[in-house]
């Protein structure tokens, strides 16, 4: 998964280095800073030296300078590196969405595609810019204010080491519980994306069967579960902030009593006890850091699985190692075709199928409901791949062919016809990118669309809403024989 996932960085590996780089700088900058106030407070206050107290200030302020700086270069960095990770994320996960099959897509439901693109992908976005800022910052400043406070007084830095792996554990615990549910969460938001998908694009049919008590039902159903869901991740992370505070507190108070003890019988000074609770917030503020990314971890991981998912696809229709770019003809064979849309199902669908079209030839395959007429002509162009048998078109076997080149010469109108936002001719031009307006206007006429096009006050510039919306199902499917036709085919289904 890490490796499926590491490969999208690319381009932004300079800026997902520089960001721990920058991070580093500015803790080492303010590891620094409680120094320079111990030495303040004993070599200057409390000695009266005045010259001490302006140099160590002015360091200061220099050191605070140079920690502000690496905290803005460190962000601006690390924004780019997760933006640009989730933008190339999206782009990997879309172009391969593309490249599969039917059988391929039938394994993810269009709501989920979307998730995984959407709020999975932002997901793993939050947690990588995290992951290089916080989770660099949070142990290295912890590193490093723990050497310092052993540096100063051990047994009073022994306090420290003994409240990191009492917390450490705690949190550990708290991750491990959340996680399955958030695993069992992100799923639920594929159902909810259906139910709002599905109603917006039927709100016609909801409206014309008086069911939007109905969809609400539906949707306030699939929002519960989500919600559910959460509250129960959320409940147990929610011990995260008390456990923090406890041990943030405790480790004050331990310190301060055996600090001011250690003052008296001058074992220990004042400005070291300053530095001392200055690195005890260093420290507990580092972990109340990386608890924050253990949650957003927790979170991201059932994210980068769902979306690896998608990344790891291969499509089982692929070019053959040396495919023909040319198709003879229009003819069409099945011998002895057996397809199954599961492999592992007994019944198939299509059972030994024998089919020879002639070139030219025009006939129509008739059949009830569920007969599998578009199982077959599926099959023509490679759409699926046969379980038994072979299909054949212009005289060879269509797993001979580039797949480009055989869909090129398969021109597809089916029942369910699909427009794209658009304008009419931008829409014709999905047949032929190249095509002239006369050519389209010409294959307009051939389907007679011509009459309702030419009505329009737009003619041909006229804007089609997304699906079509604002066209009737007769105009609709006139459009699509167009830019069938438009493709000039081999064969016109």
């Amino acid at each position: 998964m890490l490796k499926t996932l590491g490969a999208q960085i690319k381009e932004f590996k300079k800026d997902s280095l520089l960001t721990p780089v920058f991070m580093i700088l500015e803790v080492i900058m303010e590891t620094i800073i409680p120094l320079m106030m111990a030495s303040i407070i004993d070599d200057g206050v409390e000695a009266g030296n005045m010259q001490h107290i302006y140099v160590m200030g002015a360091c200061m302020v220099g050191v605070a300078c140079v920690s502000l700086f690496s905290g803005f270069m460190g962000g601006k960095y690390g924004a780019k590196a997760s933006t640009g990770f989730a933008r190339n994320l999206r782009r990997a996960m879309y172009e391969n969405i593309q490249t599969f099959s039917f059988s391929n897509i039938d394994k993810f439901s269009t709501a989920g595609l979307v998730t995984r693109l959407t709020t999975d992908v932002t997901n793993l976005q939050n947690a990588y810019q995290m992951l290089l800022r916080m989770c660099i910052r949070a142990p290295f400043s912890l590193i490093c204010a723990m050497i310092m406070a052993f540096f100063i007084s051990p047994k009073l830095a022994s306090i420290y080491l003994i409240a990191v792996i009492v917390l450490g554990v705690i949190l550990a615990v708290i991750t491990i519980s959340a996680h399955r549910y958030f695993t069992e969460a992100f799923p639920k938001y594929d159902d909810l994306n259906a139910s709002v998908q599905e109603n917006v694009s039927a709100i016609r049919v909801v409206k014309a069967y008086v069911r939007e008590d109905y969809e609400k039902k539906k949707f306030t159903t699939a929002s519960q579960n989500i919600y559910k869901m959460f509250q129960k991740a959320e409940g147990i992370l929610a011990f995260n902030n008390p456990a923090m505070m406890l041990t943030v507190y405790s480790c004050i108070i331990a310190i301060s009593w055996l600090g001011a003890k250690m003052i008296v019988s001058s074992t220990l000074t004042t400005g070291e006890l300053m530095s001392l609770l200055t690195y005890c917030m260093n420290i507990m503020m580092s972990l109340m850091m990386l608890s924050m990314v253990f949650v957003m971890l927790t979170m991201s991981i059932a994210s980068a699985e769902r979306i690896c998912e998608v990344l790891t696809e291969k499509s089982d229709i692929v070019n053959p190692e040396q495919p023909e770019y040319e198709v003879a003809d229009g003819s069409i064979t099945f011998e002895h075709v057996t397809f199954r849309y599961n492999k592992t199902s007994d019944t198939p669908v299509l059972s030994d199928i024998n089919l020879s079209i002639a070139s030219g030839e025009t006939i129509g395959i008739i059949g009830g409901t569920g007969s599998s007429k578009s199982s077959l002509v599926n099959l023509i162009s490679r759409l699926y791949d046969v379980n038994e048998g072979s299909v054949s078109v212009g005289g060879k076997d269509v797993r001979s062919y580039d797949l480009d080149t055989l869909r090129n010469e398969v021109s597809v109108v089916l029942q369910n016809n699909v427009l794209f936002s658009g304008t009419i001719y931008e829409n014709l031009r999905w047949g032929d990118a190249d095509a002239t307006d006369e050519e389209c206007r010409r294959a307009c006429a051939l389907a007679c669309a011509d009459e309702f096009i030419e009505r329009f006050p737009d003619g041909y510039n006229t804007y089609i809403e997304q699906g079509g919306t604002n066209v009737s199902g007769e105009q609709k499917q006139r459009l699509c024989i167009a830019r069938a036709l438009l493709k000039k085919p081999k064969i016109l289904i």
